[in-house]
């Protein structure tokens, strides 16, 4: 970059700051636990700095087993999303959303030194690092069940922005964008304003017509 882009190379300092050391929302501890579940579930092992900052702000080797019990758990969504889909009709009680939800209670009830509210942000980074819909969409409405903050919610999955680029953070905005629409979720004032908002579609192509073969 200082050789090709040096302008890029001036602002990179700046934005890494901004998004990994500044503090916004989320504590120093609050920020690293999620850090951790993060990196494990987009498999991304060059950033071993977080691991170091994790336990020097607080982190223990107990509460680094329930951030990846999270990731784990995060990664056998698939079933429930499978269930709503295809086999709701047969299995309505507690149905799919509710059993995600269910098991995630029973996972955490044996961390109790570990805040609920950073569990709900270790699985949305888990989610949004790998294009979960589903499994966002259901843990995005279970934070506002709970509570969670939207302000750490932003902050939170802003950080998917470093290990797994604009698209997967785009991505989950979109999810989150979604939940806001739909009235399902009771959200703040500024977080209506942004769901309210038109036109957030970005570029729309539309498919090209095809040509007639040539007749040969």
């Amino acid at each position: 970059m200082a050789a090709a882009l040096p302008e890029l190379q001036d602002v990179y300092g700046t934005i890494y700051k901004t998004l990994t050391l500044d503090l916004h929302h989320l504590s120093e501890f609050e920020r690293e636990f999620v850090w951790l579940a993060l990196l494990t579930a987009a498999k991304e092992k060059i950033g071993k700095h977080h691991i170091q900052l994790f336990f020097q702000h607080g982190g223990t080797d107990r509460l680094a087993e329930a951030a990846f019990r999270l990731v784990a758990w995060s990664q056998g969504v698939d079933a429930y999303k499978f269930l709503e889909a295809h086999w709701e009709g047969y299995f309505p009680e507690p149905g799919a959303r509710r059993a995600y939800v269910t098991g995630k209670q029973a996972l955490l009830s044996e961390f109790s030194e570990l805040p609920h509210e950073l569990a709900h942000l270790a699985l949305l980074v888990s989610f949004a690092s790998r294009d979960e819909h589903w499994g966002l969409e259901v843990e995005l409405e279970h934070c506002y069940e709970c509570g969670v903050a939207e302000t750490k919610i932003a902050e939170a999955l802003s950080l998917v922005l470093w290990p797994c680029g604009v698209n997967r953070f785009l991505e989950a905005s979109d999810v989150w964008l979604k939940v806001l629409q739909s009235g399902k979720v009771d959200a703040s004032e500024p977080f209506q304003a942004w769901a309210a908002t038109p036109d957030q579609d970005g570029f729309q192509l539309a498919p090209r017509t095809p040509v007639g073969k040539a007749k040969g």
